[in-house]
């Protein structure tokens, strides 16, 4: 790990203090928002637009790159989001606010996947775990540290928003003089995602409903903070705790879900998470209970994405991971666009508790949906599951990654061509029938 960050130690540095920016913007729109006395739906749509840019991005992103090259899409986007950040500090209107967060997510997922693609071209075949875990650590270290900086200055001034936008324009230097550009990979089997449904109807349905609790987490965390009365600084630890206990939680849930059927983890961490967030909604008036529903949440959400793909990846052959990951990737993206939006109107008719509410909800859908997808398919031996792979970000660039790995560890130690025989045949995924007669 040490070497890791020792050879890319500035691609590392500018990753993380893009992250820094990114976490900012949105706890910092949230309090501001407040302060403004802007109805927490409005509030939703515009926290809801980040996600909107961000999906539409990873779909064009790619297309950009092959078209001019990585250097120009990211010094392009790269110059907007530093200029979006500005403008949210001239025209404190919700609607400049929602056009300004649909084009710094789709400015984001662009520069995610430059980024992410020099990271990936930075690492070998031997050091590429030890670089995703890197990776995640200098993510969830730049989102806390976005979440300290809160408090340095008034929200209520420009500051802030300066201070933001000139930490996003350094890190791009440090990104741009230290990584060469890398080719897309596209030597993988293609997946639509009606085949993606049909090999694991958990990992689309959970990854959906996941991504509204992300964005919930990411987009609306502070507006909730706001809502219940608390103070800049207790803001920044709310939404930090989610991160921190992320970090803490994300080995020990993968390790075991290794070595037990995952759907069966998945249910408890998602029951653990729908108790959490039930008493954080019960018990509203005291923060000690708020704060560990946030802990619990954060510790327990997070870990999903990367148990989701992992996963789908169990029942899939090597060479359709990749598209898969991708696939999960865009469910996942859907799923956080709509997030923020009905957060915003369940606070509207619930008042603050309508945050924990919705998070109670999707949490008890996903454990409901494990349990009974447990009914309708056998486990595989544990044996057979993939490694889990932590990953820090729904970018599809690093999901693609992941599964390289998957994929790698899978031909190793077992013949490909065996491997589509077992999901394929009578003794496969469903332990002696199709998925398609049980998926509902």
């Amino acid at each position: 790990m040490i070497q890791v960050f020792s050879n890319s130690w500035a691609l590392f540095l500018g990753i993380g203090m893009l992250m820094v920016g990114n976490s900012l913007q949105g706890s910092l729109l949230g309090v501001r928002g407040n302060l403004e006395a802007f109805d927490p739906t409005l509030m939703g749509y515009v926290m809801s637009a980040y996600f909107a840019g961000f999906l539409g991005g990873s779909w064009m992103a790619p297309q950009m790159i092959r078209r001019v090259g990585y250097v120009r899409v990211f010094a392009a986007l790269a110059s907007l989001i530093s200029a979006a950040f500005l403008i949210y500090a001239v025209f404190v209107t919700p609607i400049a606010w929602a056009l300004m967060r649909f084009v710094v997510g789709f400015c984001f997922s662009g520069v995610y996947v430059v980024a992410e693609s020099w990271l990936n071209n930075s690492a070998s075949n031997e050091n590429r775990g030890q670089t995703l875990s890197a990776y995640m650590m200098v993510q969830m270290v730049g989102i806390v540290i976005g979440q300290a900086v809160l408090n340095i200055a008034d929200p209520s001034g420009y500051d802030l928003f300066v201070l933001m936008s000139i930490v996003v324009s350094l890190s791009f230097a440090p990104i741009l003089l230290s990584a060469s550009p890398a080719p897309l990979s596209d030597n993988t089997e293609r997946m639509t995602l009606r085949e993606l449904y049909e090999s694991s109807p958990l990992g689309c349905v959970g990854s959906f409903l996941l991504g509204g609790i992300f964005s919930s987490m990411f987009g609306m965390s502070a507006v909730y903070g706001a809502q219940i009365g608390f103070g800049v600084d207790k803001i920044a630890f709310f939404v930090s705790l989610m991160y921190v206990t992320a970090l803490i939680f994300q080995y020990p849930i993968g390790w075991i879900s290794d070595r037990v059927d995952r759907r069966r983890v998945i249910a408890i961490c998602m029951i653990a998470a729908t108790l959490a967030t039930g008493m954080g909604s019960i018990f509203s008036e005291n923060v000690l209970f708020i704060y560990l529903a946030a802990a619990v949440l954060g510790g327990m959400a997070n870990p999903l994405y990367s148990l989701l793909i992992a996963h789908t990846n169990d029942y899939l052959p090597p060479s359709k991971m990749a598209s898969a990951s991708s696939g999960l990737v865009f469910i996942n993206g859907v799923g956080a666009t709509f997030g923020p939006i009905v957060v915003g109107y369940m606070m509207g008719w619930f008042g603050p508790d309508g945050y924990f509410i919705f998070n109670c909800v999707l949490s008890a859908l996903i454990a409901a949906y494990a349990v009974f997808r447990m009914t309708q398919r056998a486990a595989l031996p544990a044996a057979d599951n993939g490694t889990f792979v932590a990953l820090p970000t729904r970018g599809a660039v690093i999901a693609e990654v992941a599964a390289e790995l998957y994929a790698q560890e899978a031909i190793e130690e077992r013949d490909e061509d065996a491997y589509e025989e077992f999901i394929e045949g009578d003794g496969s995924a469903d332990g002696g029938s199709s998925d398609s007669d049980k998926s509902p």
